[in-house]
């Protein structure tokens, strides 16, 4: 018999209307054995101990129980006796100190019975509030267990939308930072580079969603009752949108490969450019370093020993000095 735990939240709906809220584990049976009943229950970090007994007492799989607490589990959807077992991520943005995003995740593992979802999730990572709200708002617990897949994946690439659409405009705003001259290379390149880790954590959980949404529809085909046909069209607009985030993710990376090569061509350039203004004031030193160099030799030459000797060597230095700096300014090498 399940005994009772303070971090799990239980709901029963009959009909679309809610008839229980926060039951005892040890009801869960009693629900569960009430076909025209739809039962919810969410487990926040539960022990191997209750796991395991809830395997034993709903004959779930044992892979899959393990595949539920399983850390860096890929997001997927698999078919065992009895039930469906899929995980998937929530990702949410949060602002950095030094300027620009990082990528949160948070897991959630759902085994689907024929009259029940059961969740698995560690820690506050995920918000099951939105997840609620959503099965309440979207009308369709009518449908069943499938109402509450929906309700829960919709959600969760709605969320991946909105990570997306941050790092998209955080792209935008880097692309301005690369022709602004007063930031760094440096730190145009930091905010790059940390752009461009949350974008590989981001790919590995957003583009699989296609293959989850695609096996949950293609189970309803063997579990009809679970998986209902009237849902056919909201399952097939979600899958729509997972195809869109997945293509969005990937030109996100494109972008941000764009970015980083970019970044490293502006900084050729801008070498490039200060090698030749290096050259050019080297041109215009060695004027009077050769004309003073001339006219230091011991030797008698015009001017030599006279007064008008050294305004001749002034003249040749500015002559030199001056024309070369207007020749280099006229070609833009300084």
């Amino acid at each position: 018999m399940l005994t009772h735990v303070s971090n799990c939240t239980s709901l029963a709906w009959r009909d679309g209307v809610e008839v229980a809220r926060n039951f005892p584990l040890a009801e869960l049976d009693v629900w569960l054995g009430k076909p025209e009943v739809l039962v919810w229950l969410d487990l926040v970090d539960p022990s191997t101990a209750l796991l395991d007994e809830l395997a034993q007492e709903l004959k779930l799989d044992p892979l899959a129980v393990e595949d539920a607490v399983e850390p860096w589990e890929r997001p997927k959807a698999t078919r065992h006796a009895g039930h469906t077992f899929l995980t998937c991520y929530v990702t949410r943005v949060r602002p950095e100190p030094t300027g620009g995003n990082s990528l949160e995740l948070g897991r959630i593992s759902a085994f689907v019975l024929p009259n029940a979802l059961i969740t698995v999730r560690s820690g506050d990572a995920v918000d099951m509030d939105s997840i609620l709200a959503r099965w309440s708002e979207d009308g369709l617990l009518g449908h069943g267990v499938a109402a509450l897949v929906h309700g829960m994946l919709d959600e969760v690439i709605d969320g991946h939308f909105e990570t997306i659409t941050a790092f998209d405009e955080e792209l935008d705003s880097l692309e301005d930072l690369l022709f602004d001259a007063t930031h760094k290379p440096a730190e145009i390149q930091q905010r790059v580079f940390g752009v461009r880790k949350s974008l590989v954590k981001l790919r590995r959980v957003v583009l699989p969603m296609r293959e989850v949404v695609i096996s949950v529809m293609r189970f309803r085909d063997q579990q009809e009752k679970v998986l209902s046909a009237e849902l056919d069209s909201y399952f097939n607009d979600l899958y729509d949108h997972a195809i869109r985030a997945a293509e969005w993710t990937e030109s996100l990376r494109d972008m941000i490969s764009s970015l980083f090569e970019t970044n490293l061509s502006l900084q050729d350039s801008r070498l490039n450019e200060i090698m030749k203004k290096l050259a050019g004031w080297a041109a215009i030193i060695a004027v009077p370093t050769a004309v003073t160099g001339w006219f230091g030799q011991n030797i008698p030459y015009p001017g030599f020993a006279e007064q008008f000797g050294l305004i001749e060597s002034v003249i040749a230095i500015l002559i030199g000095t001056v024309g070369l700096y207007l020749l280099f300014r006229k070609v833009d090498w300084i």
